[in-house]
């Protein structure tokens, strides 16, 4: 296993972590007995970044972790997220009200059975509170020993700037993949002006860049592609012909689709970590195996020309989600 530091923050972590989002919601049935052996294998691997929240679930997904991990934490590193206001076992929309910052760490100790936690990530911006009372929340909650490193999560320029002026920001998690590149003109400059890791989630484009994506009609209504634009009609012919490229590369490279895509992504920068994420022990393998490959500046070039932002078909959410998103 390889590792990186996330920015100035002195973080440390595997070059690749792990999203646990799937083992709980959005992509198919849950299997709690192969998501604890993909566990288990991740650590076995080297793999110290495990990434949940509150609401994957709601809450199963921390308790799931929490039987996991507690017994081995260690050098592990356990982030999750707050923002999010839950009733009745659904999201009903934004809450970073500092006493409700405070609530949710609680209750995550609890669920993750543990006394710390590394990395906790604002999950969403909440507009209606002021970035430097969330900042001076989390800081309260590092200064306890509750709280490790503070993080962010989709927030715009104007965000990440405010809230690292109040308590240091130690790496904004956002989309970010072949087929999506939104935070390359002004994120990323920013976040290395400002000594910000960045840890990209669906680096694989929700399985899109695997060359495995069905139409979005094929997936339950319980899945998340079921209603993703990019999956649906003619976005999805356009989309695999855009994509068609990172299959043409890992046979040259004698690797899988998903290996060069993760590839692509981790040549961006030292800086970066992404977290692609799995239940099965399969495709745990399958996306270590990326940091064994070696694309040359040539096939950057050819990757970055194929999936150009202007390629790629439809927008990333339903508007619906969309409005979450602080840019």
């Amino acid at each position: 296993m390889e590792y990186r530091v996330l920015g100035a923050s002195g973080l440390r972590v595997s070059a690749l972590g792990l999203g646990c989002m799937g083992m709980s919601q959005s992509y198919g049935e849950a299997d709690e007995r192969e998501s604890l052996a993909t566990l288990d294998r991740a650590i076995e691997r080297g793999i110290t970044l495990f990434d949940t929240a509150e609401v994957y679930g709601p809450f199963l997904n921390e308790e799931l972790l929490g039987r996991a991990l507690s017994s081995r934490r260690g050098a592990l590193t356990i982030a999750t997220k707050f923002g999010f206001r839950i009733e009745n076992g659904k999201s009903t929309g934004v809450d970073s009200r500092p006493e409700h910052i405070r609530e949710v760490v609680e209750a995550s100790l609890r669920r993750l059975q543990t006394d710390r936690i590394d990395l906790l990530y604002q999950h969403r911006v909440d507009p209606a509170v002021p970035m430097a009372e969330v900042a001076g929340a989390v800081g309260r909650l590092v200064e306890e020993g509750k709280v490790l490193h503070f993080g962010l999560s989709e927030a715009g320029t104007r965000a990440i700037r405010e809230a690292h002026a109040v308590h240091p920001v130690a790496a904004l998690q956002s989309e970010y993949s072949l087929w999506e590149r939104n935070v390359e003109t002004d994120i990323l400059p920013l976040l290395r002006e400002l000594g910000i890791g960045f840890v990209p989630f669906s680096p694989l484009g929700r399985g899109f860049l695997t060359g495995t994506a069905k139409p979005a009609e094929a997936y339950p209504e319980s899945d998340f592609r079921h209603t993703d634009p990019r999956f649906q009609g003619a976005c999805f012919e356009a989309n695999q012909k855009a994509a068609a490229i990172v299959g043409q590369l890992a046979a040259q490279h004698d690797a899988t689709p998903a290996q060069i895509a993760l590839a692509w992504l981790l040549a961006k920068g030292p800086d970066i970590v992404p977290i692609p994420g799995t239940k099965r022990r399969q495709y745990l393998d399958d996306n270590i195996g990326a940091l064994g490959v070696r694309l040359t500046q040539h096939d950057l070039d050819v990757l970055d020309n194929a999936l150009a932002p202007d390629r790629i078909a439809g927008p990333r959410y339903s508007e619906k989600n969309m409005a979450f998103v602080n840019r």
